[in-house]
This record gives structure tokens, C-alpha cells and sequence, in this order.
């Protein structure tokens, strides 16, 4: 299995929020923007921070997928 986070790119889209901004903002790090970027599995308090953001679900932000 591995993480997509297809739908928090969408999102961004959908808000008009740059990846830049969005970093900014929740004051991620540039490593975890990185493992964002790349697929990668970040912590559970990255992730939990974004959905509080948007006021949303983990299944609202990314979804694990077959390899």
C-alpha cells in the first residue's frame, strides 16, 4: 500500500491555495512538503493539523492505493 495525496492537491486547486502558501501557512517543513510532494507517508500530527485547517477528514485529504 502507499499513500496518495491527490485529493489535498485538489483541494489546494480548489481553494486557490499555492503549495508555497499552503507551507506557510500550517508551517510545514520543507522535508515534509518534500515527502507531500513525493508521496511519502508524513506524521499523523502533519496530517491531523492540515484536516483541522480545512476542517475536514483524513479521508478528505489523502487515500492509501495498491502499488
Amino acid at each position: 500500500m502507499k499513500i496518495s495525496y491527490k485529493k489535498l492537491w485538489v483541494l489546494l486547486a480548489e481553494k486557490e491555495i499555492s503549495k508555497a502558501d499552503f507551507r506557510e501557512l500550517l508551517d510545514i517543513s520543507t522535508g515534509t512538503m518534500t515527502k507531500l510532494n513525493k508521496g511519502e507517508e508524513v506524521s499523523m500530527s502533519t496530517i491531523l493539523r492540515i484536516c483541522a485547517y480545512f476542517k475536514c477528514n483524513i479521508g478528505d485529504i489523502c487515500d492509501a492505493v495498491e502499488v
